[in-house]
Order: structure tokens, then C-alpha cells, then sequence
């Protein structure tokens, strides 16, 4: 068997799962991205995964396989970028155990991420919220456990892995109503429930009746819905709810995007940033500044306290003729 096999396999258990404590959702990430790069190095190279030498993945394969992301996969510059950092990692623990690869190790670990535009954030004003959660038919099981995800995840901007984590256990009811989540970077967090959605989760756990370590939000089969599932809803409930609210159509609409109207109603109820982050589980408060920026209504608001400019209305006109005509050009 090659080197590089060895080093893969250590990387996992014994970096990602034992040092690190990784979660799922990064071994996954993390699987993805390698299970990516041997079936292109396979083709590149024609060899067996199991064949391939650590010397074999060298700057000139990593960044071509970094293009056929782009080019054949149609990956975006982000999920780009992720692959890169994710190799960069498992280069950086392979330094530590063959130090003789190190010329080749810098090379990889000396590809740059690719710069990209940064888009302004997609939320939901408030007719839009109504229609949405109002389009789920709440006479069926099934529709009323929607409702009630739907609700959840606008009023409390958990990510979809919080959501779908989220045990009947960990609703606190009564006084002090929240939802206990563990989010992103293993840090937990609690998130307090308006009356309104607490009456809607009140109900839902009346009707499941399920033990505290149950999903809240389960399948027909009483398992937890995959990150998959909770897309497919949103994008169903969207299309209903755009019958009534055409806007709507304009939108692309994800479950991410339920956490950015979260985040948009708090800031235009005049939340501090800084409570905003803590309340998305931000790592900082860079990642918040991102909604202040989408935000046309705060603008507006900073607009109307200016003083005008004293500006005359009217249209240039050049003093001169053959200004005039060389404006014109």
C-alpha cells in the first residue's frame, strides 16, 4: 500500500475524531472533499486510489482539480475554497510525519483561496413570512409539523443542523421559554421563544407526545429529518406561498435564508449587533455586519436624518459650442 493511504486514514481517526473532536458535519465535509480529489487523481493519473503516493498530489494536481471543480462541477468560489482549506489541513498534519515531503507540502499549503463577490444577504419581509407560514395545509400531520419547523427557524435563525439536531428535550417550556441548541464550533447556545411560537411548539409537543431524546422535528417513521428534507420543504412551501405573494418568485428562498430573515427582524427591531452574533452563534461579529449592510431600511432611516445637500435642479449645459460638441461624443 502507498503512503498516502496510511496518512488519510490517521488524519481522520486520529486528527479529525480524537484531537480535534470534529463533527459530523465536518468529517463530512472533509470526507466529501478527499473522496473528490482521489477520483480525480485516478483519472489524472490512472491509479488506484489505494496506489497513489503523497508525492503524486503535488501543487500542479491540486490546483487542477481545484478547476474541474470549478469547470465541470459547477461549485461556487466558496465551496471551492472549503475543498482547498480542507486539504490544506490533511497537508499540514502529513508535515508532522514525513518531513522529507516538506518542499512539496509548502507547495500546496502555498495555493491561494480565490477571491469572490460577496452578494447581498436574500430575507423575507414580513407579508413574505405570512404567506410562507401560512402555505403549510396544517390539517395534516405533516403540515403542521412544517408549520411549526417554519416558525422555529424564522423566529430563532437556527442553521439547518440546528434545526434538524433539535430534541423534544430541548424546548424549555413555561418562564424563560428557549430552545437549547448545540451549533457550529461544538458551542451550545439557548434561544428565547416569542409567546407566539412558543404557543405554536406548545401545541406541536402536545401532539407528538414524544420522549425528551425524540426529534422534534421527525419523519413519518419517527426519525429525524435530513438537511435534504427540510431544503425540499422550504422550496415546497415556497412555491405554494408564492401563489399569494408573487414576490416570492424573485427570491431564492433556502432554509439559510429563514436565518437571514431572522437576523433582518432583529436588527430592524433595533437589536445591537453584538447580541445578534450571540444570538446566531456568530464566531464574530464580522459575519453580522453582513446584514446592517443589506439592510435598505436602516439606510433610509441614516438618509432621512442628513440634511439635504443644496443642490439646484436642472440639467448641464456646456458654455461653449464646441464643449458641447465634445461632450456629445
Amino acid at each position: 500500500m502507498s503512503d498516502l493511504a496510511p496518512i488519510l486514514e490517521s488524519f481522520f481517526a486520529e486528527r479529525l475524531i480524537q484531537q480535534r473532536r470534529a463533527s459530523p458535519e465536518t468529517i463530512d465535509a472533509y470526507r466529501t472533499t478527499f473522496r473528490l480529489l482521489l477520483e480525480f487523481a485516478q483519472r489524472e493519473l490512472h491509479k488506484q486510489p489505494s496506489a497513489l503516493d503523497l508525492a503524486e498530489l503535488d501543487a500542479t494536481l491540486i490546483t487542477g482539480f481545484l478547476a474541474h471543480l470549478e469547470r465541470d462541477r459547477h461549485n461556487s468560489v466558496r465551496t471551492r475554497n472549503a475543498r482547498l482549506a480542507a486539504i490544506r489541513s490533511m497537508f499540514r498534519y502529513a508535515a508532522l510525519r514525513h518531513p522529507e515531503y516538506s518542499a512539496l507540502i509548502q507547495q500546496v499549503l502555498a495555493v491561494p483561496d480565490k477571491r469572490s463577490d460577496r452578494s447581498i444577504v436574500t430575507f423575507l419581509n414580513e407579508v413574505e413570512v405570512d404567506a410562507l407560514l401560512a402555505a403549510p395545509d396544517r390539517r395534516t400531520w405533516t403540515g403542521r409539523r412544517d408549520h411549526t419547523l417554519l416558525a422555529v427557524a424564522i423566529q430563532t435563525g437556527l442553521r439547518i443542523s440546528e434545526l434538524t439536531g433539535l430534541t423534544c428535550g430541548d424546548v424549555q417550556l413555561g418562564s424563560g421559554a428557549h430552545v437549547r441548541c448545540l451549533g457550529k464550533g461544538r458551542k451550545e447556545r439557548c434561544t428565547p421563544l416569542t409567546s407566539t411560537c412558543l404557543s405554536v411548539v406548545s401545541e406541536w409537543l402536545k401532539e407528538t407526545g414524544n420522549a425528551a431524546s425524540a426529534p422534534l422535528f421527525p419523519t413519518v417513521r419517527n426519525t429525524r429529518l435530513s438537511a435534504d428534507a427540510v431544503q425540499h420543504l422550504v422550496a415546497k412551501h415556497v412555491e405554494r406561498a408564492a401563489t399569494t405573494c408573487p414576490s416570492l418568485l424573485k427570491k431564492h428562498v433556502t432554509p439559510h435564508t429563514l436565518r437571514h430573515t431572522a437576523a433582518m427582524r432583529l436588527i430592524h427591531a433595533g437589536v445591537d449587533p453584538i447580541v445578534i452574533s450571540l444570538w446566531l452563534g456568530h464566531e464574530s461579529i464580522q459575519s453580522t455586519k453582513a446584514y446592517v449592510h443589506a439592510d435598505m431600511t436602516l439606510k433610509e432611516r441614516a438618509l432621512a436624518r442628513t440634511v439635504p445637500l443644496a443642490v439646484k435642479p436642472g440639467r448641464y449645459r456646456a458654455p461653449d459650442p464646441l464643449v458641447a460638441f465634445l461632450e456629445a461624443l
